[in-house]
């Protein structure tokens, strides 16, 4: 079966065919529905590898992103992929497991398959890794660290926002002991993180205490480790900050064998808003950066990038706004009233 047989059974010349089904607008509709009407009938797929051939483009976007198993990026992953069938792109994902090494076979992968762009989700992982794609004009899309230069789009996360509403809250419950865990801090994401809570902390005038700031790994286990790493300091916090979910939910696994109970003796603020978020007891209070907002923005980014006729100069930049969502792991700091103020729900 072929496109000869699809022009027979349609009437219509093979050319009308391939533009139709490589849904170039210029094609009559009522050709067009005679085309894809036999193409039902027969059950027709078209050859995707020879379409790239004719087209020049192989109508794939490459996704990289750091872990699969972090809950943070399925979502993203899941977004991605939906828009991306939507348009008719098919996507080529990989994960890089904060590997340098696994970056170069993903980005070898990537080339090898003459992807159309790709989005780079890892937060941080270094930029000269993808030169190869650079000097192949593919489009590129980053988070944070992305160049200004053509073809290549940022999305810039405004960490600030959220977390200083996080201080702020934190602050109107009496807490002046706030710990903040952070993530890997060779991530240029993970110190932006940090950053904000530190200028937050000082917005309020309260210094950040660097005895309870404590690098983490953006993991369940390094929440833990974390944790009981503040029980043994010097100074005890009564709240504690985390720079993602995952991080915050360990925290408050190694509370409960601590028997610390949250939020009556801590206080927990994570960041993400991963979907678990809400389900685990108490709902975990967190900053929310949103996974399907970030994802629609990375594939509308490639797109355009695609369809545009020259590059922008300096690139592209996107911001995504961060903002708190209260649940009920936070409470009034122990000693300075029993009463909890009343929920109204997200924010």
């Amino acid at each position: 079966m072929d496109i000869r047989e699809i022009a027979k059974r349609a009437k219509v010349s093979t050319a009308t065919v391939s533009r139709t089904i490589n849904r170039i607008p210029t094609v009559n509709p009522a050709l067009a529905k005679r085309v894809w009407r036999v193409v039902d009938e027969l059950g027709y797929y078209p050859n995707t590898q020879a379409r790239a051939l004719v087209s020049g483009r192989s109508r794939i976007f490459g996704l990289i992103v750091s872990e699969i198993i972090n809950p943070f990026f399925p979502e993203i992953v899941q977004v991605f992929e939906t828009i991306a069938v939507q348009h008719h792109y098919e996507i080529l994902l990989t994960s890089t497991v904060n590997d340098p090494r696994r970056m170069e076979t993903s980005v070898r992968r990537m080339i090898e398959r003459r992807v159309d762009g790709v989005a780079v989700m890892t937060f941080g992982m270094e930029e000269p890794l993808l030169e190869d794609l650079k000097l192949r004009n593919v489009p590129l899309v980053f988070v944070d660290v992305g160049p200004a230069r053509p073809r290549v789009s940022n999305i810039r996360i405004d960490y600030l926002h959220g977390i200083r509403q996080a201080v702020q809250h934190l602050a109107a419950l009496r807490h002046e002991q706030i710990a903040f865990i952070t993530g890997p801090l060779i991530l240029k994401s993970a110190a932006a993180r940090k950053n904000a809570f530190v200028r937050s902390m000082e917005e309020i005038g309260l210094a950040a205490n660097p005895d309870l700031i404590i690098e983490g790994d953006h993991t369940l286990e390094g929440g833990m480790r974390a944790m009981a790493a503040l029980l043994r300091g010097r100074t005890r916090p009564t709240a504690i900050m985390s720079s993602n979910d995952m991080t915050a939910i360990g925290v408050m696994r190694q509370s409960y064998d601590d028997k610390i109970s949250i939020p009556r003796d801590l206080s927990v603020v994570g960041f993400d808003d991963i979907r678990l978020a809400q389900f685990i007891l108490p709902p975990l209070t967190t900053v929310q950066m949103s996974q399907a907002e970030l994802a629609r923005l990375a594939f509308q980014a490639l797109l355009s990038d695609v369809q545009r006729d020259a590059p922008a100069p300096h690139g592209t930049e996107y911001v995504l706004q961060t903002s708190l969502v209260l649940r009920e792991s936070t409470a009034m700091a122990p000693g300075s009233g029993t009463r909890t103020p009343p929920r109204n729900g997200d924010s």
